[in-house]
């Protein structure tokens, strides 16, 4: 089973709006995310006699009808777990289930080839004694109630679902300002590495990278100043960005950003990233009015680890995630660090994160932190200048601060494994 459920508490939105029936439950489901579920179950908690809205879980849909029993247990006892854990327990469960049909189906077929997962996950939440009032099948522009008998209201080839925005969801959430963010093969194509044959020149500047970058360790260049040349390079790159205006479609913005920033470039700042207090360095960079520029430049570097290369994005696909969390964007952040943590499960940074955010916490608390780790740092540089002792001088901008109003060292992420990929002769040294 994938570990890297998505799950969260309610939204302002779900207290002020009145859902009745299957097609209101459908129309609300990407509002409820933050973006079109594709490939996946997702399970809503109802507390209540009115049946709030509280955590919720997204999994992508197994390809195995055999894992279809043990996926619905362990996400049946996973919201309910997770359910308890903040409070309260779910009086009913809402279960949707989301794939567009395959070549030669039609969206009724999904809905039938689904439903024995549907009635095992529908069967778990009973044997856990919360019931599921509604489970629905969303395919093609269609949904399908699982539940309900009349085929009056739920005819046997499904319902069409509402035009976009013209539901009193949709109104719901324009007034409170929630923006759905596509669908989630669109936001994890952001993250995506790139396929050749663009990927020849971007791994051989990795290799050249790592290579280069072995000889000056065992020359005697300490670790400081090589994460201080990280930073500085990736430092340039944000400002370079963020003097580019954002293109409007994602597609085309995502271009524009990757032809900012060259393969050596990349190379240099993602071999940098894989050490792991170059990488809490550059959590810093977590708000204000870089923190776009910031995102963007994550986003790029994630998809510029290519071939062998690939688990290299899990450093920047967490710091994306971080970014996007800290600055409001809770669904990008979820994405991001779940992708990484699906290229590296131990990966710890990323599953703090994760959790934290799943969890509902502010991350105001995090932030908090990390200005203070900021602000300790800079008291240490500063104190043996004052005293008048002798001090080895510090690399160039060691001391300056990283971006306007985002600097500070990143989360202590706990010491993970050191290893050394094979294939290549880059390095890793955090998590």
């Amino acid at each position: 089973m994938n570990k890297h459920d998505e799950t969260n508490g309610p939204s302002p939105v779900q207290e002020q709006v009145t859902l009745r029936g299957p097609a209101e439950l459908a129309d609300a489901l990407p509002y409820l995310l933050g973006f079109h579920p594709t490939d996946s179950v997702v399970m809503v908690a109802l507390h209540g006699a009115r049946g709030r809205f509280g955590g919720r879980l997204r999994l992508g849909i197994p390809r195995s009808p055999q894992e279809w029993q043990p996926v619905a247990d362990q996400l049946a006892d996973g919201l309910v777990t997770g359910s308890e854990n903040r409070g309260r327990r779910p009086e009913g469960i809402i279960v949707f289930l989301c794939q567009d049909p395959g070549p030669g189906e039609t969206p009724a077929d999904v809905m039938e080839r689904l439903r024995p997962f549907a009635q095992h996950l529908r069967t778990a939440c009973g044997a856990r004694d919360v019931p599921v009032p509604e489970a629905l099948c969303i395919s093609d522009g269609r949904f399908f109630s699982y539940c309900c008998p009349d085929t009056r209201c739920c005819p046997s080839d499904g319902n069409p679902m509402a035009l976009p925005g013209t539901s009193v969801m949709a109104a719901a959430a324009a007034y409170a300002g929630i923006q759905v963010r596509g669908s989630l093969q669109e936001m994890e194509a952001r993250l995506t590495p790139w396929q050749p044959p663009r990927t020849a020149a971007q791994e051989r500047a990795l290799d050249e990278a790592a290579g280069a970058l072995v000889p000056r360790i065992l020359a005697g260049a300490d670790r400081e100043q090589v994460g201080q040349e990280t930073l500085d390079a990736a430092r340039r790159l944000v400002r370079r960005i963020g003097r580019t205006p954002q293109k409007p479609g994602w597609a085309e913005a995502d271009v524009a950003d990757d032809a900012l920033i060259t393969d050596d470039e990349a190379a240099l700042v993602l071999l940098g990233l894989q050490d792991r207090t170059t990488r809490d360095r550059a959590a810093e960079w977590m708000e204000g009015p870089s923190a776009p520029s910031v995102v963007r430049l994550w986003r790029a570097l994630a998809r510029r680890c290519v071939g062998p290369y690939a688990e290299y994005a899990a450093a920047p696909l967490t710091l994306a995630g971080w970014v996007a969390w800290s600055t409001g964007d809770e669904p990008s952040a979820r994405v991001a660090l779940g992708r990484a943590l699906a290229l590296d499960p131990d990966y710890i940074f990323a599953r703090l994160l994760h959790q934290a955010c799943n969890e509902g916490l502010d991350p105001e608390a995090l932030r908090h932190c990390l200005r203070r780790e900021r602000s300790n740092r800079a008291a240490s540089n500063e104190a043996p200048a004052q005293s008048g002792r002798r001090t080895h001088p510090k690399p160039p901008g060691a001391r300056q601060d990283p971006l306007p109003g985002t600097d500070r060292p990143g989360v202590p992420a706990g010491r993970g494994r050191s290893r050394r990929r094979s294939g290549h002769r880059g390095s890793r040294t955090d998590r």
